[in-house]
């Protein structure tokens, strides 16, 4: 792996090269068998409009590193994911992700179960460019039973402690969403949690982030810790308002959870046939606004008659 992210060389942006490319842009920069680290965390802040610009491009057979949620779901029913590499798959309200649990009860997809922090630990591994880290997590759990391949290793001072060495989670890309980001690829979340999307980008030859405004620079009034991506990590960034739905994306809009619903509750294909089988980004956004637009008057109705 490469020790950064590799630069777009293109000039425009004051300080630094102009990294903007549009969702087609940055699947056309993937490829079939890749390791792709997908940011967010269940139904919170997933880059939707990069997974949905991976659907469209037809991309397949990838290893996905995930805390799942519906970028998940979606690739696995589309049947693009070999290997998942996850310590859950849900959409929150939800508990478990329906089209991961489907894929698992049919056997199309390859599962590597992780605890959580051991999840976290293997990205760190990935980001400080080594290859493994020894943890506490999963000893004397079936984590250990359901991954023979895991290996321990003890301490080689006093203690002799055995831990769990969790192998580095490196990824060929990876694609997360922030609340804002400026031209030549920082990017600032302004929610509740950072979601580990830093780890993410470090962890990655390539790192795309969508973010639901672009703006022109951070002012000294920026809070610091605020910023969560920084520019030599990212290879390209792409706005992409309501790019994380129906997943939340706070401050800028909450879980879209009646779409949420409804995409647990159809079948794969009727739900892809509607939302999913448009041109661009812009062809879903307005099947979405179509939809509750159609949901609104169906309500309406029914009020008249009560």
């Amino acid at each position: 792996m490469s020790g950064g992210a590799e630069e777009i060389d293109r000039p425009g942006a004051p300080g630094g090269p102009d990294k903007v490319l549009t969702p087609d842009e940055v699947a056309g920069r993937l490829r079939s068998g890749m390791t792709v680290g997908i940011g967010g965390w269940g139904s919170r802040r997933k880059p939707m409009a990069l997974v949905r610009a991976v659907l469209r491009a037809g991309i397949g057979d990838l290893t996905v590193v995930s805390y799942g949620g519906p970028d998940v779901g979606m690739l696995a029913a589309a049947g693009r994911i070999r290997r998942l590499v996850a310590p859950f798959a849900t959409l929150d309200s939800i508990p478990l992700e329906p089209h991961f649990r489907a894929a698992r009860e049919h056997g199309t997809l390859e599962l590597t179960e992780l605890d959580e922090a051991m999840f976290m630990w293997g990205l760190h591994a990935a980001a400080n460019r080594l290859p493994f880290l020894p943890v506490r997590a999963g000893l004397g759990s079936d984590v250990m039973r359901v991954n023979p391949g895991l290996r321990t290793v003890r301490s080689p001072y006093e203690d002799g402690e055995e831990f769990v060495a969790v192998p580095a989670l490196r990824l060929d890309a990876a694609l997360v969403h922030l609340d804002r980001a400026d031209r030549r690829g920082n990017g600032q979340y302004l929610g509740p949690d950072p979601y580990f999307d830093d780890l993410f980008c470090e962890a990655a030859d390539t790192a795309y982030v969508s973010c639901e405004r672009l703006v022109d620079g951070f002012g000294p009034d920026t809070v610091p810790q605020t910023l969560l991506v920084s520019r030599h990590t990212v290879t390209g960034v792409t706005e992409a308002p309501n790019g994380a739905h129906f997943t939340s994306a706070a401050p800028d809009h909450g879980r879209d959870e009646a779409f949420q619903k409804l995409y647990a509750t159809t079948p794969w294909p009727a739900f892809a046939a509607r939302f999913l089988s448009g041109k661009s980004e812009d062809d879903y956004q307005a099947a979405v606004r179509a939809w509750h637009e159609e949901r609104s008057a169906g309500d309406a109705r029914e009020e008249g008659r009560a």
